[in-house]
């Protein structure tokens, strides 16, 4: 599907702007963390500790369903620049450390995460996280189609402020 904003000039249509519907977007992350996979579950796993390692956020609150359970829907408030976004979470995937996978709303933005923990056999775990946007409004698809390597770069940064945060806890 494709958007098209057309004009006239001097009585003649032109073509203002064309966004063909590049609604879709999809990339993969990975980091290697210098912890077991036990002890990088725990940590993940544990909601209080995300403001630790997601810049921004303001608050969680779970809303519905069994805390961290696919079905389980929580709402997240992340402080962006100056103004403050509303973020829906719902759990569709719980296999840890196979994978943990949930869907994110919010206005204009539908996207899906699947964070998945390698054990590496040596006290190491990479973490994948496979992204998909999906957005909707003329902003939005503007900014994916300008600036597509800043999704990308967000979500790498949330990895390695995780890795920070992880490898920065003592021991259990």
């Amino acid at each position: 599907m494709v958007l098209v904003i057309y004009t006239y000039v001097n009585s003649r249509l032109f073509t203002l702007l064309e966004v063909d519907y590049f609604s879709r977007m999809k990339y993969e992350n990975s980091i290697v963390i210098q912890l077991p996979v036990v002890r990088v579950i725990e940590l993940f796993d544990n909601p209080d500790n995300m403001k630790y390692w997601q810049k921004g956020l303001q608050s969680f609150e779970h809303v519905s369903g069994t805390p961290g359970q696919p079905g389980a829907v929580s709402k997240l408030v992340y402080k962006m620049g100056n103004r403050m976004v509303e973020m829906k979470e719902t759990i569709t995937e719980r296999d840890l450390p196979k994978t943990f996978a949930g869907i994110y709303e919010a206005k204009n933005v539908w996207n899906y995460v699947n964070n998945s923990f390698i054990d590496n056999g040596d006290n190491t775990t990479t973490y994948i996280s496979a992204t998909e946007f999906k957005f909707s409004g003329l902003m939005m698809k503007s900014i994916a189609i300008l600036m597509p390597g800043a999704f990308k770069k967000q979500s790498q940064k949330y990895l390695e402020d995780f890795k920070a945060f992880a490898e920065s806890q003592p021991s259990v």
